[in-house]
């Protein structure tokens, strides 16, 4: 993935399936807040992109398209700069929606936040 939010954040997608998005972030000067940590904003961007590109992985996409409609997450630890990792799995699949989990974790390994998504999939117009 190499466009828009992805891009401009340095989000690389290491593996993506229809079952599990994995991705890496270098977090630097762009991701961090005022006290030198990963903004909260930031972390729950990398987790909408993970999201949003599984979604995208289980539809057609010349006749649909999907978007966030809900995201709920949890804040564990600080996160310093440095190579951070996430992965996404679905919780659920359905007609309208689907429900991806995104663990995210720090250079350290250790957890940063779990964040949890529904994505509304809509017809094309």
């Amino acid at each position: 993935m190499t466009a828009g939010m992805a891009e401009y954040f340095g989000i690389r997608i290491t593996s993506a399936a229809k079952d599990r998005v994995a991705a890496e972030l270098d977090v630097d000067h762009r991701h961090l807040n005022g006290r030198g940590v990963m903004h909260g904003g930031a972390v729950m961007a990398f987790a909408d992109v993970l999201g949003g590109h599984g979604a995208g992985l289980n539809i057609d996409r010349d006749t649909h398209r999907t978007t966030t409609i809900e995201s709920k997450t949890n804040f564990f630890r600080a996160c310093f700069p440095g190579r951070v990792t996430a992965v996404s799995v679905p919780l659920h699949h359905g007609r309208r929606t689907s429900v991806w989990q995104t663990s995210i974790r720090g250079p350290d390994g250790k957890l940063v936040a779990m964040v949890t998504q529904t994505q509304l999939i809509l017809p094309r117009e």
